[in-house]
């Protein structure tokens, strides 16, 4: 499988939900649970005019055969996959979920944005399917 390629569209789309993060976290400050934050954000893209899909069912597969299913907070245009938390600090397994939703989509770019920080620069991570 020929792997995506993270093209100007995508970062503009990025660049927005990244936006509606800031404006979110400006206004709901850290502390609260994820579920809030995501709602919160559904409602701020929806106002953006971006399409968001929450908590997508993404089918896993092993060798061709169904082992399972995970899902996704939130995917933006069908082809921006937004992982969203609200812990102490991020963890290399949160960026390694990610990395998996995007090998099962074969979409090339997720952003991992945590809530639960000060200044919310420091809570997202971008990461590309290389």
């Amino acid at each position: 499988m020929e792997r995506p390629i993270v093209t100007d569209k995508i970062n503009e789309v990025s660049n927005r939900v990244i936006g509606a993060a800031i404006e979110v976290h400006k206004i709901l400050g850290p502390g609260f649970l994820e579920s809030m934050y995501e709602e919160a954000m559904i409602q701020e893209l929806f106002l953006s005019g971006l399409h968001v899909e929450r908590q997508r069912k993404i089918e896993v597969r092993y060798k061709g055969f169904y082992v399972g299913e995970g899902r996704l907070d939130l995917l933006i245009e069908n082809q921006l996959i937004v992982e969203l938390k609200a812990v102490e600090s991020l963890l290399p397994l949160h960026s390694a979920q990610v990395l998996s939703y995007l090998k099962a989509l074969n979409l090339p770019l997720g952003l991992l944005i945590n809530f639960n920080v000060i200044m919310l620069k420091n809570g997202i991570k971008r990461i590309i399917l290389t």
